[in-house]
């Protein structure tokens, strides 16, 4: 289901928001309540009861509504096989759900023949959703809002990245200061913040979607999954902003994440390749 032209289908877009209302709902009841099931994974990273329960919901859901579509998921893997596949993180930011700090996303894409055309992005604690469809425009609103793409002046407006030109005029966003030893350690990242304007950490989902509504310039994560990413190339993209690998490539699946207003892109990538 994708338009001509690699154009996303409006009732996949449609269907990404539904979704985000069903985990909200799961999400929103279980954030800060004091008997929330905590447990560590093998790589050490926390899951909650609600990070499993939302992807179950979502897995039922598009059962239901795609079962042709293959599922890709954080907590239980792949399912299905085919040119469309969801790919969905019940909980981006789990460490802050468990520690009660309200920057948390469920998010959701679709990927058709190898290209992300859908992205929705929903934070219920912080009243925010953002999402895009390929050729369908990049939007923004408040969670809880599952109308379409296009709304009223109430409800969702369009999001494009900003017009800065200059690192000394542009905000960046970076992740922890760790996750950069893999890539020879922080101190081109520190470099680059110094050249900045203004850095804040404010990590996850959170960096990028600021990129892709002109809030920031600049989002970087060093170490991240596919799930982590998905959703955020359509909407970084569609809001008229370049998303790629640290390497330059365009792909959600690298490991990393670079994202920009576009004008920004080649020079923050020559600095932190050193």
């Amino acid at each position: 289901m994708t338009a001509a032209g690699g154009a996303a289908d409006p009732a996949d877009l449609r269907l990404g928001l539904d979704l985000a209302e069903l985990a909200d709902a799961i999400t929103t009841a279980a954030f800060r309540r004091v008997d929330l099931a905590v447990e560590a994974k093998a790589d050490l990273t926390p899951v909650t009861a609600a990070d499993r329960a939302v992807e179950r919901a979502l897995r039922d859901a598009l059962g239901r509504r795609r079962p042709g579509d293959a599922v890709v998921g954080e907590e239980y893997g792949t399912t299905g096989a085919g040119r469309r596949r969801w790919i969905v993180d019940p909980i981006d930011g789990t460490k802050n759900f468990v520690r009660g700090i309200p920057v948390w996303a469920t998010l959701l894409a679709l990927e058709v023949d190898g290209e992300v055309v859908v992205g929705v992005a929903s934070a219920p604690a912080l009243g925010r959703r953002w999402w895009a469809g390929r050729r369908l425009g990049a939007y923004a609103g408040p969670a809880g809002w599952a109308g379409g793409a296009r709304g009223s002046a109430a409800g969702p407006v369009p999001i494009r990245v900003s017009e800065v030109r200059a690192l000394a005029d542009a905000q960046m966003s970076s992740a922890s200061l760790a996750g950069w030893d893999e890539h020879g350690g922080p101190g081109a990242v520190l470099a680059l913040a110094l050249r900045c304007w203004r850095d804040r950490a404010f990590g996850d989902f959170w960096s990028h979607v600021l990129v892709a509504e002109g809030a920031c310039e600049i989002a970087l994560d060093p170490v991240v999954s596919l799930w982590d990413l998905a959703a955020l190339q359509v909407i970084v993209e569609e809001a008229g902003g370049r998303f790629t690998d640290l390497g330059g490539v365009a792909r959600p699946d690298g490991g990393s994440a670079v994202s920009t207003n576009g004008l920004l892109h080649q020079e923050v990538l020559a600095m932190l390749a050193g």
